[in-house]
């Protein structure tokens, strides 16, 4: 398959460069890519995985000739080749970014063009290892909020991040959407109404509260900070998702997911 990036001015190279970083917190990840676009996948200790959807419309060409093709490639390398694409061009030069695979055992090709002169990188490529499978569908979604990013950033500045885990509560009663750390100046809460300004959605069935490695947690909020809105969801497990919503110059939107395991079961004396 290949995929083209454009147009020239480099806005939608951005764009991919910054969703690929915001998922980036390990040297590896596994591509996927369909007729509907590229899906970027990163995962740690089977305890965390983010997947970061470009879809077909950023590129200005995007074709699989297969249903699907899946590889796995160094995102270290990769996007070093692409940050070098996105700052060596002059102004008013124009450039365009393609990338090609061609296959299993072939490299992944990023072909650049600028002002006429091309620059070819090889990626080597390996083998996909089965990914985990959260199998987060609707149906066992127990607890869900969509909030403003704002919101989350606000209180991910004023929570106690030496705190090893981050609580959170999701209750149809008060306190509604609770964010709580135990760290070494005490513990700190962050509480959201249902009405307030900032929830845009606010579907919760029961009362839950899970804990999470804030370790796990932290590389979610390269995607937090570049989002307009953030999706909250919780299954019967406490497994939870985050999916951030992230726009783009020219409103396209694109999804950044991350999925994390509970860190563990919490008596209720602790609470």
């Amino acid at each position: 398959g290949h995929a083209v990036l454009g147009p020239a001015s480099g806005q939608r190279e951005r764009y991919a460069l910054s969703l690929l970083r915001a998922v980036h917190f390990q040297d590896y990840a596994t591509c996927f890519a369909t007729a509907s676009g590229l899906r970027v996948t990163v995962e740690d200790a089977k305890c965390i995985q983010a997947n970061a959807f470009i879809q077909a419309e950023i590129f200005q060409e995007f074709s699989v000739q297969e249903e699907s093709v899946m590889f796995r490639v160094s995102l270290s390398v990769l996007l070093d080749c692409l940050t070098i694409f996105g700052t060596s061009s002059l102004p008013g030069t124009s450039t365009a970014l393609r990338m090609c695979y061609r296959g299993y055992g072939h490299p992944l090709m990023l072909f650049l063009e600028e002002g006429g002169v091309v620059t070819v990188c090889k990626i080597h490529t390996q083998e996909p290892d089965e990914l985990l499978d959260f199998d987060f569908c609707s149906t066992k979604v127990v607890n869900k909020i969509i909030l403003q990013s704002e919101g989350l950033r606000e209180a991910f500045a004023e929570l106690d991040m030496t705190s090893e885990v981050l609580q959170i509560t999701m209750s149809p009663d008060k306190p509604y959407f609770r964010l709580s750390t135990f760290g070494n100046a005490g513990s700190a809460h962050v509480d959201y109404p249902r009405d307030s300004d900032l929830m845009e959605a606010f579907h919760c069935n029961q009362t839950q509260t899970n804990r999470y490695k804030i370790s796990l947690l932290k590389p979610s909020t390269k995607a937090l900070a570049l989002s307009c809105k953030v999706s909250i969801r919780t299954d019967a497990q406490g497994f939870l998702s985050l999916q951030y919503m992230i726009r783009n110059e020219d409103g396209q939107i694109c999804f950044v997911e991350y999925y994390c395991c509970p860190d563990e079961n919490i008596t209720e004396a602790e609470l």
